[in-house]
C-alpha cells in the first residue's frame, strides 16, 4: 500500500451540506435557519452559558470557599500497588508503567501489604506507608 492509495473507510465521509441552493434542495430560501430573528442573521453567536435571558445557573448557585493557588497536588499510590514492580520503585518507573502522569508529585499511602525489601523513592509518604515499608525490610527515600 502506498500513500496515494490510501482512502477513508466506505461511508465514513459525507459530502458537506450546501444550503441556500434553490427550492428543490430542501434547504433553499432560508437555508434551514427559519424566518427572521437573531439566529437567522449572519454573525450570530451566543455567549457560553446563556439561558435565553433567564438567570443563568452559574449566577443562581451560591458561591462558597476559594481555590488555593499555591496548593501542591499529589498523585497517590498505595503500598499494595507496588507489588511486582521490582526492588526499587521511583517516579520514573511508575511513569513508564502508566501509573503516574509525568510531572506530577507522588505520595505513597499505606493501604495494602508492602512487598519485602522494597526501596521506594517518592515526594511524600504517609506515616502508615513508611511504617509498613520499613517493617517489611524496605527503605523510604523522600525526594525534593
Amino acid at each position: 500500500m502506498k500513500l496515494h492509495e490510501l482512502k477513508p473507510a466506505k461511508a465514513s465521509r459525507r459530502p458537506r451540506k450546501r444550503v441556500g441552493r434553490g427550492p428543490g434542495s430542501g434547504t433553499g430560501k432560508t437555508a434551514g435557519r427559519g424566518h427572521k430573528g437573531q439566529r437567522s442573521r449572519a454573525g450570530f453567536s451566543r455567549r457560553a452559558g446563556f439561558e435565553g435571558g433567564q438567570m443563568p445557573l452559574i449566577r443562581r448557585v451560591p458561591k462558597r470557599g476559594f481555590t488555593n493557588i499555591f496548593r501542591t497536588e499529589y498523585t497517590v499510590i498505595n503500598v499494595g500497588d507496588l507489588e511486582g514492580l521490582g526492588d526499587t520503585v521511583d517516579v520514573e518507573l511508575l511513569v513508564s508503567r502508566g501509573r503516574v502522569r509525568r510531572g506530577m508529585k507522588l505520595k505513597v499511602l499505606g493501604e495494602g501489604d508492602a512487598p519485602a525489601g522494597l526501596t521506594v523513592r517518592a515526594h511524600r509518604f504517609s506515616a502508615s506507608a513508611r511504617a509498613k515499608i520499613e517493617a517489611a525490610g524496605g527503605a523510604c527515600e523522600e525526594i525534593a
